[in-house]
């Protein structure tokens, strides 16, 4: 059987029209069920739905098959296991610089920066790219108030719409990375299910190709 790991939330509400489309759908409501295993109307497969934080280590030691989780998760797990079969063009983003609104046409000064964020790993690859020192301060969430109460000069952070940065007084300065969706498996597991797992990205290509 394979197992396929969902990230929760605004990818999981993207996800699940994708896989009705290649004839996979759970046999529960993910968004009202409490269960964190999902059967499928497939024998041969089923889902577990959990953190997108926690999908590339799920598929990196085995506890699924499968993954789908957006780029910027991958960047900042490392991929180590992994292997990326299909950019499946969905819940697409950037991962952006923010400052405050005031701050936005000031030109970054020779101080050391304090960048609030909770990808520390894409951070500090963008911020070394730069040539500009930073002090990577790691946050959960909230990332928006630590500019407005001093905690940092700069945010990086997710960035779809803007709106939340618009609302909190920030505006978005520079690109990180653009991010998007992937599929992604467990370098053992396309040895042991090669077929089953080209057989459903292949299924899933066809669906991106349509647009």
């Amino acid at each position: 059987m394979l197992t396929v790991a969902l990230s929760k939330g605004r990818i999981l509400k993207q996800t699940l029209p994708l896989l009705d489309k290649i004839g996979i759908s759970l046999q529960d409501d993910p968004f009202t069920s409490r269960k964190l295993i999902f059967n499928t109307n497939r024998d041969d497969l089923q889902c577990v739905i959990i953190r997108a934080t926690d999908v590339p280590t799920y598929v990196q030691f085995g506890a699924a098959d499968l993954g789908i989780v957006g780029k910027d998760g991958l960047l900042e797990h490392g991929g180590e296991g992994l292997c990326e079969l299909l950019d499946l063009q969905i819940s697409k983003c950037r991962l952006m610089t923010a400052v405050r609104q005031e701050d936005s046409d000031l030109p970054r000064t020779q101080k050391r920066l304090r960048v609030a964020t909770k990808y520390v790993k894409s951070a500090q690859k963008y911020y070394q790219s730069q040539g500009i020192q930073a002090e990577i301060i790691k946050l959960y969430g909230a990332m928006e108030l630590a500019p407005l109460v001093g905690l940092a000069d700069e945010i990086v952070d997710l960035v779809e719409t803007g709106s939340t940065l618009k609302a909190n007084n920030l505006v978005a300065k520079d690109l990180v990375v653009t991010s998007s969706c992937r599929l992604i498996a467990n370098a053992a597991s396309m040895r042991v299910h090669h077929s089953a797992i080209s057989e459903l990205s292949q299924a899933l290509a066809a669906i991106v190709a349509e647009g």
